[in-house]
């Protein structure tokens, strides 16, 4: 078998299996991750390394731990959050409705937290629905837990942190308060079907990772779940060229609108 042909034949199984389609993400960057997956357990081919996996759900865990892209910060690029912070939720907390905010992508929970404390300092928190998902169990289990590193916690501003973490065994654990307002829920981006009428979709450093193709497809399905004048909030490298297409105009930098009407 041809090496192009054995690695094809892996995606399409892999897809089967778990509904996660790699053909969606970068070619170059998913096959250097994967064939380092597979040496490290010292598989000559993806077709051993696939009937491995098929016999231990162990090598099948680590397969989708790794090839999800688990990379969250507390407050990251804080002018952008301090925007956030400072004009567009107490924009959308004028009109006296209840607020529903997404987090996708969430990885480890640092995003939904950082946005439940601004919530929070806004005494909007309970007036919020606070949707987190990411297609790991894994560390969606770690975000449900909010216990993390000292270093972790770096960006983060030192009246929040001593206002929503408390020390806890060499980590910082995470509020009840900020904990109890967030729904966490396992989600594939890419297949499942999304809420609707959101007010802010957060969707991080998530992007870069896949195909124009992708990219395409969910930057549609993000329209589609925000109410009319609901923001996109993206990532530093992110750019959205051609907003309008996807019916976004720019709001401000890494914020996209959508276009009422």
């Amino acid at each position: 078998m041809s090496v192009d042909l054995d690695f094809d034949l892996f995606i399409q199984r892999m897809k089967a299996k778990t509904n996660i389609d790699l053909s969606q993400y970068k070619e170059a960057q998913m096959k250097r991750r994967l064939t380092t997956l597979r040496q490290k357990h010292g598989y000559q081919t993806f077709e051993a390394y696939w009937k491995a996996i098929e016999q231990d759900r162990s090598l099948l865990n680590e397969f989708l731990d790794r090839m999800t892209i688990n990379v969250s910060e507390f407050w990251r690029n804080p002018n952008r959050w301090e925007v956030l912070q400072s004009r567009f939720l107490p924009e959308m907390l004028q009109r006296g409705e209840r607020l529903k905010v997404w987090s996708a992508a969430c990885s480890t929970g640092e995003e939904p937290y950082t946005i439940a404390m601004i919530l929070s300092e806004l005494d909007a928190l309970a007036k919020t629905f606070l949707l987190a998902t990411d297609l790991d169990s894994v560390v969606l289990q770690k975000a449900k837990e909010g216990q993390y590193l000292e270093r972790s916690l770096r960006d983060v501003p030192a009246a929040y942190r001593q206002k929503y973490f408390e020390p806890d065994h060499g980590m910082y654990a995470v509020s009840d308060k900020l904990k109890n307002a967030i729904t966490f829920k396992q989600q594939n981006l890419l297949y499942d079907s999304f809420e609707q009428s959101f007010d802010l979709i957060v969707c991080r450093n998530v992007m870069i990772y896949f195909t124009e193709e992708a990219k395409h497809l969910l930057y549609q399905k993000f329209a589609s779940a925000l109410r009319p004048g609901g923001l996109l909030f993206v990532g530093s490298t992110e750019q959205i060229f051609s907003p309008s297409q996807y019916g976004f105009e720019s709001a401000d930098t890494f914020f996209y609108r959508r276009i009422t009407g």
